[in-house]
């Protein structure tokens, strides 16, 4: 396309981490690249990639979530949405070549600001190319979808992770193939997770504890689910900060939960964000006095690091889950956490078969909910009383 044309909008769709916003960028780069030889496009060196590296060329222009909620509003005077993108993509390039707008998570875009993109699909200004990724284009309106070409990526390869990680330098040979498991085909994940070995660490702690959680008593699911949501936290601190560290904007970070709020901090990403792992351990329990002033330090930690710390959390206990899930079916050597293959077996053991699918769904569900407006306290709260081995057929008779 790049050779033959583009068309008008394109539509990059796959899981999280998995390098839709790597294509979009690097398709873009290649729209803007002036070297006369298309099939070298983008050629690295010239003056317009070499802008695009560093962030500042002014023909591309780029729109994400934003705020507590994670979503593109429709735009105004306090917060720059889709509005704002179209007015900047009717002016006349600063180049006087291609303009290109890049619409990370555009399955994240409010009713309003759909609406208000389409016009723009329809009609876009000419040498205009819009580039919108999506982990869940069933969210976009179909009329969004049928003005788009679509691209879907799929996982990776486990073996082709592996030597990115260990071409990149990210990992040695062990550490990669522990990684690309985890990162079940997603190369942005894997990155993120080789250059913060400790979340590594943090993310066995985590699925340990779930494992341990099912034999508890409620008032232990309780207490200790809500434990696990600061250990979510702190995995998702180191995350931030060795994408920090390492000058990575990093959408793969965001698929292993990182707090919205602590990108681009630097090293002090991982104290900012202990406080807030702090705080979660203190949240009002379940069927407390609602008053923000009652609920102590808690109630001033921000919505959506509380959110990406749930969201998290549940994305290991799918794991654990589906681990425990092909355990039950005698396919151990599918398991995502390998170190937990002992737990997981002994586990298993004492489970009803169709433990791990009710849980899926339910975990489904609470992803669901946690993308919504709900209490990210409640949700984990519910999974957590959920969270119960009922006895076997051959135990009860």
């Amino acid at each position: 396309m790049l050779r033959g044309g583009m068309p008008h909008a394109l539509l990059v769709t796959g899981p999280a981490g998995v390098g839709k916003t790597t294509f979009a960028e690097d398709v873009a780069a290649g729209l803007l690249c002036v070297v006369a030889d298309r099939s070298e496009r983008p050629c690295g060196t010239c003056r317009a990639c070499r802008a695009l590296s560093h962030g500042n060329h002014p023909d591309l222009h780029r729109l994400a979530p934003t705020g507590a909620g994670s979503v593109i509003p429709i735009g105004g005077r306090d917060e720059r949405g889709v509005r704002d993108l179209v007015r900047d993509l009717a002016l006349l390039p600063v180049e006087g070549g291609a303009r290109v707008a890049v619409i990370v998570s555009a399955d994240r875009m409010t009713e309003d600001a759909q609406s208000a993109m389409l016009k723009t699909l329809e009609e876009p200004p000419a040498a205009t190319v819009l580039i919108l990724t999506a982990a869940d284009e069933e969210r976009l309106l179909p009329t969004i979808r049928s003005r788009c070409v679509r691209i879907r990526l799929g996982p990776v390869a486990r073996r082709e992770v592996e030597d990115l990680l260990v071409e990149g330098g990210y990992a040695e040979a062990p550490t990669a193939a522990r990684v690309a498991r985890l990162a079940a085909g997603r190369p942005g994940e894997a990155v993120a997770l080789a250059r913060a070995p400790e979340a590594i660490t943090i993310r066995s702690e985590v699925g340990r504890t779930l494992l341990d959680l099912v034999a508890a008593t409620r008032t232990d699911r309780l207490r200790i689910a809500r434990d696990l949501l600061t250990r979510t936290a702190a995995l998702a601190s180191s995350v931030a900060a060795a994408s920090s560290a390492s000058g990575d904007g990093g959408e793969g970070a965001a698929a292993v939960a990182r707090p919205r709020t602590t990108r681009g901090r630097g090293r002090g990403a991982v104290a900012a964000t202990s406080t807030t792992a702090t705080a979660l351990a203190d949240v009002t329990p379940a069927g407390a006095a609602a008053d923000p002033e009652a609920a102590g330090p808690a109630a001033k930690v921000p919505a959506s690091e509380r959110r990406a710390a749930a969201l998290g959390l549940v994305a290991i206990w799918r794991d654990v889950t589906r681990d425990l899930a092909l355990v039950a079916l005698g396919q151990p050597a599918d398991v995502r956490q390998i170190d937990l293959l002992d737990d997981l077996e002994s586990v298993s053991g004492r489970l009803d078969p169709a433990f791990a699918v009710d849980q899926l769904r339910r975990l489904e569900l609470a992803g669901e909910r946690l993308e919504g407006n709900v209490s990210p306290e409640l949700v984990i709260d519910a999974l957590a009383l959920g969270w119960t081995a009922p006895a076997r057929v051959s135990d009860a008779s």
